[in-house]
């Protein structure tokens, strides 16, 4: 294979992440939304919960999360119990090379 033919690779990729979540308040929900890190051995930078009423807003976020579990992770916070809705933002850090042939 020519090196104009090489195929590339994503090295090192990484996402900024944040996820936004609205959830019913509930005493149980805050250790159920760190299980989806937890089992993944993935620690947040951030986590914020504030009480508005009957919901609750809260904001779990991480510097460099391998980009690909992002989707991992939301989905199970997505399937949490509790959970209304949610948001994620997220940057995807890295670089490319060409694979060894």
């Amino acid at each position: 294979m020519s090196s104009s033919t090489t195929p590339w690779t994503l090295v090192g990729q990484h996402a900024a992440v944040r996820f936004t979540l609205t959830a019913d308040v509930d005493p149980g929900l805050l250790p159920r939304l760190l299980m989806p890190f937890a089992k993944r051995d993935l620690t947040p930078d951030s986590f914020e919960c504030a009480r508005a009423g009957a919901s609750l807003r809260v904001e779990i976020g991480m510097l460099a999360m391998p980009a690909e579990m992002v989707h991992l992770v939301e989905g199970n916070l997505r399937q949490t119990l509790g959970v209304t809705g949610i948001s994620c933002r997220r940057e995807i850090t890295g670089s490319v090379r060409r694979c060894a042939a």
